[in-house]
């Protein structure tokens, strides 16, 4: 499945390691940024660490049904993750103002997708919590 795919990605996220983005900034430009500081970096990389998986049914989903997420509705989406995890959830779905999102806790991964009209309609299966933004 292509599931599948995207939890062998989710796996290779290795744990923040605050030396190398120390480095990182450093050979960058030879010297750590102008203007920003220690934390904006930690906290930068903090979040590219915890990205979000789209599966291939997430983003046809995504697509057909014309539903757009800005970067701060991908950040919200992941802190909403984030959440679920610590109160222990496999399955979560998030409702954002005009979708819905089912995503897999454990992988990071988002399952599927709805806009408000579809969500209307349907039963949601197999989620043990929701998280609302």
């Amino acid at each position: 499945m292509k599931v599948q795919q995207s939890i062998s990605i989710a796996q290779r996220q290795q744990p923040v390691n605050l030396l190398d983005v120390v480095q990182r900034g450093k050979a960058q430009s030879g010297n750590i940024e102008r203007g920003i500081s220690f934390k904006d970096m930690f906290s930068r990389e903090l979040a590219n660490n915890r990205k979000l998986v789209f599966s291939k049914h997430a983003e046809q989903r995504l697509f057909s049904r014309g539903i757009s997420l800005s970067d701060d509705m991908i950040h919200r989406i992941a802190d909403a993750v984030d959440q679920a995890n610590i109160k222990g959830s496999r399955q979560t779905l998030i409702l954002t103002d005009d979708s819905a999102l089912v995503v897999s806790v454990k992988n990071r991964t988002v399952i599927t997708a709805f806009d408000k009209n579809n969500l209307r309609e349907g039963v949601v299966t197999s989620i043990d919590s929701a998280v609302i933004l």
